[in-house]
């Protein structure tokens, strides 16, 4: 009996702090400021598809939020369970979703490949290892049929770190392309680019090729970049890679020489890598665009405005020069989204003289080839106290 009723006891414990918890959650979350964003042309059913990842914070204050067809939904309102997993993007969410027992432990975007008969997986595994590994999933969806291995990366004794920043599936062959720091044993630092084939039925990789390798001594610097993936996990013929030389300052950040810099595309099927021509698309353009496998959307400040320029890659030609009805800040941070024709363009952030301003966050949709404005708005709050709050935009994803 004693013992059914320390059981009785722990388990109304458990419950009272959990019910406490919730209560205090409820009155914390209660007491913040909501934000919404307030039309002011076009209309708010173009926000239903919109995810604004955000923060807000008061001196030593900070608590995370999300927008959500236009509602605010601090962390402390989601349960425990969602707080636990921290957030996660919209295609993973909608994995996780659909193929549970697939994507447990997975949760990199850029490891992921997805077309309508298979999801596929790979990662670079180091962590408490003598020598690093790929993990390698596939899912066929028709069956639910799951294969999964580990097999070692070729030239461990030259490999530093690799990290996975795309996966396809070309003629049922994975290609897995990585970024690695490489040891050559000398003053030199080299970084390179690898293209992996993997063989999936047989589990091996059939070959380790090097698409750039760059090598440099300090204080020089080589970094390699991407284009925003608009498209991570989809089937895309091409990949994009910014090649970046710049110097290392003793009393400043690392400086990028961009005329000794260059914008590199590579196709899967065709197995070509070729520079783009840079009279067609400054680097500085490239580093901060998004591309979908076909084009690269690249932003630009001209004359107090905002543009969009298509630029088709396999055919190296501007296809479209979009400018959008919205004033040109340089002090504010943008953040955009490519979808179903659409661009979502949001301004936040604005920073002067290291020094965050409280001024509402701007969102315009419109039409990627006419510029034509589908909506316009901006943040509002509804508690008089909320100019003591900052709020800063951490992501824009679309549904």
């Amino acid at each position: 009996m004693k013992r059914y009723l320390c059981s009785i006891i722990i388990g109304m414990v458990v419950i009272l702090s959990i019910g406490t918890y919730y209560v205090k959650v409820a009155s914390s979350a209660s007491s913040l400021p909501k934000y919404t964003f307030k039309t002011l042309e076009g209309s708010d059913k173009e926000l239903d598809p919109v995810i604004i990842n955000a923060s807000l914070q008061n001196g030593s204050f900070y608590e995370p939020l999300t927008f959500e067809s236009n509602t605010t939904t601090y962390a402390s309102e989601k349960s425990y369970l969602e707080n636990l997993t921290g957030r996660q993007g919209h295609e993973i969410e909608r994995l996780v979703k659909e193929h549970r027992s697939f994507m447990r432990g997975k949760d990199s975007i850029s490891s992921l490949y997805e077309d309508d008969d298979f999801l596929a997986y790979a990662w670079v595994n180091s962590d408490g290892k003598m020598e690093a590994e790929f993990d390698i999933g596939l899912l066929e969806k028709k069956d639910e049929e799951e294969t999964s291995f580990q097999i070692e990366l070729p030239n461990q004794g030259r490999i530093m770190n690799a990290d996975v920043r795309d996966v396809q599936l070309v003629h049922s062959k994975l290609q897995v392309l990585t970024m690695n720091d490489v040891n050559v044993n000398n003053e030199k630092q080299t970084k390179e680019v690898h293209l992996y084939t993997i063989d999936v039925a047989n589990k091996k990789v059939l070959s380790d090729k090097t698409l750039v390798s760059e090598s440099f001594t300090y204080p020089d610097q080589v970094d390699f970049e991407m284009p925003i993936d608009l498209t991570p996990s989809q089937p895309n013929n091409m990949v994009f890679i910014s090649l970046i030389k710049g110097v290392n300052h003793e009393d400043g950040p690392f400086e990028g020489k961009l005329k000794e810099s260059k914008l590199l595309s590579y196709n899967y099927e065709t197995e070509k890598l070729e520079t783009v021509k840079k009279e067609l698309l400054s680097l500085d353009m490239a580093r901060s665009g998004y591309a979908d496998g076909k084009n690269l959307y690249a932003v630009e400040m001209k004359s107090g405005k905002y543009r969009i320029k298509t630029f088709d890659l396999s055919s190296q030609t501007l296809t479209n020069d979009t400018e959008l009805d919205i004033a040109a800040n340089k002090k504010e941070q943008d953040f955009a989204a490519i979808k179903n024709g659409r661009v979502y363009f949001l301004l936040g952030n604005e920073v002067d003289q290291d020094v965050l301003t409280n001024k509402p966050a701007k969102l315009l949709i419109a039409d990627i080839k006419t510029g034509k404005t589908l909506y316009k708005g901006e943040t509002v709050i509804n508690k008089k106290n909320s100019k003591s709050f900052e709020l800063i935009i951490g992501e824009l994803e679309i549904k």
